[in-house]
């Protein structure tokens, strides 16, 4: 048996077309051969019409291309890797509004879950029914810092009050290594900043320091475990000791935050003797973000308070419009369930032993790579080892040369890895380092990858002179991603290779070819 097929007329396909349709044999081309393509993608305003569905995830696609690889962003501490039972259980949540106790119970009952497994994992008292440990979850540690220092700020105020003492002055005692999280929530609350400085020889706050900052107008001291800046835990039981010393000598009431965005899921893990958490007594409330060492995807933080008496209960409202009666402490009302439940996932996933091998890992792996970086002679760290520091490695340059970390950061780049290089705390500005974070999906193999392009690098940078590095700086800085919008007269580069300004002006650049890293 022979089988037979027409050819389709025009005429058909002509009438098919004309109702709209499009007949089954006339067959569209790939993505790259609509129009939409051939258009600029639209940038400023909403397009007049509808494009098709993988014609939009395409042009979207393509766009984010020019993103960095994040498994080579070795500036940040947030979480990359997650398992993929954790990232279907996340799309299979995304719809759920986690504000909504009512409709979404068993989020709630999760979040209560991890709270509870936090609070006791920083050793929150428990032995009172009375005063039980308190908290909730937070969009990131940025949300958690705001809400815990608001409660520090309430809690002085009502203590002043009940005095018939002015409220107008509060302050807060804090190192100049802060995160920038810290400068928003005192220009936002109307706090005055009292910033301990780091010196050449302490890269963080001293404790004695902090301590004689206290006054009557104090209404806590933020401790940092684990800094911005080089990842140094601060000496927080000395603090302790300080302020308790203090606070019997006059009549404050001054209780120590601890800031544990980043060290709060390593310290446990790794150096468990440590007291920074709530088994010293001044600790009144602790934040952590599940988005860097817990693990998780970015979005999710956690603050945590010692007992009731820590937040105040009139910056709590309580709410019955979405069918019960609960209370809220947050920033903002809606935020998805899918990051605590993703939170849930990895802590009863992972275990007090899973944990500890991930960071023990992750502290060997930052070990080794100082110690190969130092055994060059041409790096100095500025980091602690051996878990008594975040497991990164913060070092700069040794020696005078007509390159700098900058530079050199700029040369990884060329190569897929982000290594961020930045100045250090005010009054140390002109101190030049760069930052390695050792995360979960750094392993030995990959660092053994960087060390031989941080190598390449060094060698490429000696064969070139100033003047080179300087035409390399001032291209780099020209042609920076923050430069995507600027006017495409810019980039004009006529036949003789010679680039225009704006104004239509050759920029002679005079740029020598640097050899490859490898």
């Amino acid at each position: 048996m022979v089988f037979l097929s027409n050819a389709v007329s025009q005429a058909r396909i002509d009438e098919t077309n004309v109702n709209g349709e499009h007949h089954h044999d006339n067959v569209s081309t790939t993505v790259y051969g609509t129009r939409w393509v051939a258009e600029d993608i639209p940038r400023y305003d909403l397009p007049e019409g509808e494009m098709p569905s993988n014609v939009a995830y395409r042009l979207i696609k393509d766009d984010l291309a020019l993103d960095g690889n994040p498994a080579l962003n070795l500036a940040t501490f947030v979480t990359t890797y997650m398992e993929e039972e954790a990232e279907r259980l996340m799309a299979e949540n995304l719809t759920k509004n986690f504000i909504d106790h009512e409709e979404y119970a068993s989020s709630a009952e999760i979040c209560n879950r991890c709270v509870n497994m936090i609070a006791r994992l920083f050793n929150a008292p428990m032995h009172d029914a009375s005063s039980e440990a308190l908290g909730c979850s937070t969009v990131g540690s940025s949300e958690a810092i705001i809400l815990c220092t608001l409660a520090m700020k309430r809690r002085w105020q009502l203590a002043r009050k009940a005095k018939g003492l002015p409220t107008d002055k509060p302050n807060l005692v804090l190192s100049s290594a802060m995160q920038v999280a810290w400068h928003k929530a005192c220009r936002y609350l109307e706090i005055e900043s009292r910033e301990v400085p780091c010196t050449g020889d302490v890269y963080y706050m001293d404790a004695e320091k902090a301590v004689e900052a206290v006054d009557e107008n104090t209404i806590g001291i933020c401790a940092i475990l684990g800094t911005t800046y080089t990842g140094h835990y601060e000496d927080v039981k000395k603090m302790n000791d300080l302020l308790e010393a203090k606070v019997a000598k006059t009549d404050y009431d001054v209780g120590i935050h601890v800031d544990a965005a980043s060290g709060g899921f390593v310290a446990p893990f790794v150096v468990p003797e440590l007291e920074w958490d709530f088994r010293l007594p001044r600790v009144v409330s602790i934040n952590v973000s599940g988005h860097k060492y817990g693990l998780t995807y970015a979005g999710i933080g956690w603050a945590i308070w010692r007992s009731p008496e820590y937040l105040p209960k009139d910056l709590i409202f309580n709410i019955n419009y979405l069918g019960s009666e609960q209370a809220s402490f947050t920033l903002n009302f809606s935020k998805g369930a899918a990051h605590v439940i993703a939170q849930y996932y990895v802590l009863i996933r992972l275990g007090r032993s899973g944990f500890t091998k991930i960071m023990t890992n992750l502290t060997r792996t930052a070990d080794h790579l100082a110690e190969c970086l130092r055994a060059t002679g041409r790096f100095e760290i500025l980091s602690q080892g051996n878990g008594n520091g975040l497991p990164l490695v913060a070092f700069s340059l040794k020696g005078d040369m007509h390159y700098d970390e900058f530079d050199f950061a700029a040369k990884l780049r060329e190569r897929g890895w982000i290594v961020p290089a930045y100045t250090m705390a005010p009054d140390l500005e002109t101190k030049k380092l760069l930052r390695v974070v050792v995360r979960e999906d750094f392993s030995r193999s990959r660092c053994e990858l960087l060390l031989r392009d941080m190598i390449a690098a060094l060698k490429a940078l000696d064969t070139l002179d100033a003047k080179a590095v300087e035409a390399h700086r001032a291209v780099k800085d020209e042609h920076s991603h923050s430069s995507l919008h600027k006017n495409p007269a810019q980039y004009t580069i006529p036949e003789n290779g010679h680039v225009l300004n704006a104004e239509g002006e050759v920029q002679n650049l005079d740029v020598k070819q640097a050899p490859g890293i490898c």
